[in-house]
């Protein structure tokens, strides 16, 4: 009789909060060796999170702590991402919680990430810095697609915000709202939004309020995902960082605060750091074991 190799464990942790209520949910699968492209996406789809996390060896050549370096895979429901944030916390948490706090490398698809988890009053706190970020404009026409999706007509654009896409690890089209209400008000045509996100090689759409001059209100439609929305989104918040200092809107060495989550009764909250003189961006967030 021919035995099936054993199931690795799937934990599940959410990640921007510090109550297995809020932030955003993702499957952490801690020795993923043994399972192939198909086995992933499997497990990735019956947890139905917007993003699960799949951990191997170093791969070669990549540099970091003996036994606190990995490799990283990340998939959707539907697909397979080149980076997610949110996975990404709650996966060193998840390792911090068995190995210890302090330095973790993780070979990404798109590129090396370093991430440090401290433990602040209790709690573990992990915070990611991003490979080199870009922005770049969007087309007037793919511009006017987005706004046709989502149902926003372009007079409820904050206009000091502008459209742009920017890039962290992964490419989200950044829109500002002017207002909380034209933010928390989303209805969106998915089919139309999904198609033009994998035109432009999109993760998500990163919607965003300002609220004062460092904190923000975002939230993040995720069709291409198989998710309407994700509660929390690391990768989004380090592009929007790159978005913010590269447009001007705050200073080079700054730290924002974005919420997400409040609108799907999950909330979190992001920390973007920004220093003078890198252009990478860090995102943090506490992070906890969903039971």
């Amino acid at each position: 009789m021919t035995r099936q190799p054993a199931q690795p464990e799937v934990l599940r942790y959410t990640a921007f909060s510090g109550s297995p209520e809020g932030g955003n949910p993702a499957g952490v699968v801690l020795d993923a060796a043994g399972l192939g492209d198909d086995d992933m996406l499997a497990i990735a789809a019956q947890l139905g999170y917007s993003e699960s996390a799949f951990l191997t060896g170093p791969p070669e050549g990549v540099e970091g702590p003996e036994g606190r370096t990995f490799g990283i895979r990340y998939f959707s429901p539907k697909a397979e991402v080149p980076f997610c944030g949110h996975a990404t916390v709650a996966t060193a948490v998840a390792l911090a919680e068995r190995i210890g706090t302090g330095e973790l490398v993780f070979a990404t698809r798109a590129g090396t990430v370093p991430v440090l988890v401290t433990e602040e009053g209790g709690a573990l706190r992990a915070t990611l810095t991003s490979v080199e970020p870009k922005v770049e404009p969007v087309g007037e026409d793919d511009l006017a697609e987005a706004l046709a999706a989502l149902d926003w007509p372009a007079a409820d654009l904050d206009p000091a915000l502008p459209p742009r896409i920017a890039f962290a690890g992964a490419r989200h089209l950044v829109l500002a709202a002017a207002t909380r209400a034209r933010l928390a008000d989303l209805s969106y045509d998915f089919a139309r939004l999904e198609a033009l996100m994998h035109r432009l090689d999109l993760t998500t759409v990163q919607l965003v309020w300002r609220e004062s001059a460092t904190v923000f209100h975002v939230r993040d439609p995720f069709p291409v995902g198989g998710v309407v929305e994700d509660p929390a989104t690391g990768a989004a918040a380090a592009a929007f960082g790159a978005y913010a200092r590269e447009l001007g809107l705050v200073p080079e060495e700054s730290v924002l605060t974005l919420h997400q989550g409040e609108d799907l009764g999950r909330p979190g909250v992001l920390t973007v750091t920004l220093r003078a003189g890198d252009r990478r961006v860090r995102v943090g967030g506490t992070g906890v074991r969903i039971p």
